[in-house]
């Protein structure tokens, strides 16, 4: 017997939830690992004199981008999957996402996958242009989290999941702004 494609999506969602869950969690433990310092670009400098502050700042950069592609080139897809959708292209995910309340702004979405294209790439480059990638992805960490609660309540309302069956609610956004 074929196995139902709408149970399998809904297994894959329900899977890759859970990762997002554990991402979301580790996430916003090396957000709070950064410290209450402001982000400029003399702290940007510094790095370079400070291994385990630039540690710290390198195991939130990695998590902040394995937590948005996950969600934006996994999570969401499997999010419309499960609906009987076919995802489209990503803003055509996104913007589905935003007609259901999942994703507040589309473009902003679409921000922060650039944000994390410049945690990668502008550190070498330009200090203060860094520095402003780093306060960005901290403020945009709240998205990502709000997201993934938002995916997390859909799963209970609509897709009759026990809340007891589903990963955590995610919480303990620190209140600093590093900016």
């Amino acid at each position: 017997m074929t196995p139902d494609p709408l149970f399998l999506a809904r297994s894959r969602f329900f899977d890759t939830l859970t990762i997002v869950a554990k991402e979301g969690g580790h996430l916003l433990y090396s957000l709070s690992r950064l410290g209450e310092e402001k982000i400029d670009r003399s702290w940007v400098e510094r790095l370079d004199h400070n291994a385990e502050l630039a540690e710290r700042l390198e195991a939130f950069a990695s998590r902040f981008g394995r937590m948005q592609d996950t969600m934006g080139e996994k999570l969401l897809p499997r999010w419309l999957e499960a609906q009987g959708e076919i995802p489209g292209s990503m803003i055509d995910v996104l913007r589905r996402a935003e007609r259901f309340n999942i994703v507040e702004d589309a473009a902003l979405w679409i921000g922060i996958r650039q944000r994390r294209n410049q945690l990668v790439h502008e550190y070498a480059e330009d200090s203060a242009r860094f520095a402003e990638a780093i306060v960005t992805a901290c403020r945009n960490v709240k998205v990502l989290i709000t997201t993934y609660n938002r995916l997390r309540s859909y799963a209970m309302e609509h897709m009759s999941i026990a809340e007891s069956e589903l990963p955590p609610h995610l919480v303990g956004m620190p209140e600093q702004d590093h900016g």
